[in-house]
């Protein structure tokens, strides 16, 4: 029923925009499409991959070539995602994740409080490898539960578990941006900020984001050592646990080892980018290549193939042809017009702090982060254009930045719904940690664009 009525006002939005307003101009049919293209994702009354094709059709029809709408599938980015969805799964079948997971909750040394606090590295280090916040929490997710669960049959864990997974919840999207590759999300924020920014490659992402992130995920930490106290675990049955589970994995195979050496090498590649000159797009598909070539890669196409998402390809390509569609006929500059216009007496700083909170506002409503960034960043880019003391570049990284993650419901990301799934933590306790979680990451993306942006860039 909710999907018949999506639908219509869809349909009837369509009616509008592009019947009776044929004679418009294309800033606002570009209103309209996003009007109702949103309808479609949010409230997916088709799998994403169909309303893309619906986008693809409105665009070539009302707005430019078919074969211009088309070359947007070429992009570069979009086969950056092709190549990460490859080495993900490369990385992931070989066993060596599970290694590098454990090998890294492995140094707590029994410590509950440490072994919390490595799980939020441990994800850090993973999406350098998986460019996806679903299987990335999904193996974090099944590690932490069997040891939770085996931990529960001498003492009581529940507040070890609520903290465990919430912080999954929270430091999985957060954890994505990390690097340029890190999901679908930050390849689209890094073509996004290329543009601006003939300056930014792999290292100068990391420069920028790595002292907000890890700041919050020292104040995270304590957060939750203050909420949800853990008590004296067993620090020598916590150990034991971690190091049985890193023994049944035995010696390093002749897979892991070969995709170790091929994961060094691309990640070597991405980090000399600005050196060697090569894309890191182009770095991406060497490595993909090298991870299926035989005798040097770890698995065969076919294989290969089955890891590579279309649906997705084919909705990040959307992604693109929208953004491009909103800043090319105006609609986004007219908008940050309107709102620069309603602020213009306004202290800069205040415009930028009441961005970022209605920023984070809005993220309430988004369930899909890269439908929400296409209209985000283009608006955040232009404002910087015309906001005083601030570039382009730091208001749209600030923008990025809130817009990544959810604190307060479960219904916020798929990440959120798989660690709900193992019944750790209520809606309540969400809501608990999410009002000071999100107060506190609002407060840390104030530091970065007031401070830390100021000197380095």
């Amino acid at each position: 029923m909710k999907k018949n009525i999506l639908l219509a006002v869809s349909a009837l939005l369509y009616i509008i925009f592009f019947i009776f307003g044929a004679d418009w101009g294309l800033e606002i049919k570009a209103v309209g499409t996003l009007l109702i293209i949103q309808i479609l994702w949010i409230g997916r009354v088709f799998p994403l991959a169909f309303s893309s094709i619906l986008l693809i059709l409105l665009l070539s029809f009302h707005f430019t070539s078919y074969d211009e709408v088309l070359s947007y599938l070429g992009s570069s980015l979009v086969w950056l995602l092709f190549s990460t969805f490859i080495l993900a799964h490369a990385f992931v079948r070989t066993g060596l994740a599970g290694r590098v997971a454990l090998s890294i909750l492995n140094l707590a040394k029994g410590s509950s409080r440490l072994l919390l606090l490595l799980s939020f590295i441990m994800m850090f280090v993973l999406t350098v490898f998986i460019p996806s916040n679903i299987g990335k929490g999904k193996l974090t997710s099944d590690i932490l539960d069997d040891l939770v669960k085996k931990l529960s049959e001498i003492q009581q864990t529940a507040n070890l578990g609520k903290s465990f997974f919430i912080g999954t919840a929270y430091i999985s999207p957060i954890s994505a941006a990390f690097v340029p590759t890190g999901a679908s999300s930050t390849i689209y924020a890094f073509g996004m900020f290329s543009s601006v920014s003939g300056e930014m490659n792999y290292i100068h992402w990391l420069i920028y984001f790595s002292f907000p992130m890890l700041l919050f995920v020292f104040m995270l930490w304590i957060l939750f050592q203050i909420i949800f106290p853990m008590g004296n675990v067993d620090q020598h049955m916590v150990r034991k646990l971690v190091y049985s589970k890193k023994q049944m994995l035995g010696k390093w195979s002749k897979q892991e080892i070969k995709m170790a050496f091929i994961i060094a090498f691309t990640l070597i590649l991405w980090l000399t980018h600005a050196w060697h000159g090569y894309s890191i797009p182009l770095v991406g598909m060497l490595g993909a290549a090298l991870s299926v070539l035989p005798y040097i890669g770890v698995m065969d196409w076919d294989k290969a193939r089955t890891a590579i998402d279309w649906d997705m390809m084919l909705f990040f390509g959307s992604t693109l042809m929208l953004s491009n569609v909103l800043i090319d006929t105006g609609a986004m500059n007219q908008f940050a017009a309107w709102i620069t216009g309603i602020f213009a007496h306004v202290h800069p700083v205040a415009v930028i702090a009441g961005l970022c909170i209605l920023i984070a506002l809005a993220r309430l409503l988004f369930v899909n982060v890269l439908g929400f960034l296409t209209i985000a960043l283009p608006l955040a880019l232009i404002l910087g254009e015309q906001i005083a003391m601030f570039s382009s570049l730091e208001v749209a990284m600030a923008v990025y930045l809130v817009g990544i993650p959810g604190f307060l419901f479960i219904t916020q990301s798929p990440v959120h719904l798989i660690t709900y799934a193992y019944g750790y933590y209520s809606q309540g306790d969400l809501f608990r940690t999410g009002i000071p979680a999100m107060a506190g990451w609002l407060i840390i993306v104030f530091l970065s664009i007031f401070f830390y942006w100021k000197l380095i860039i």
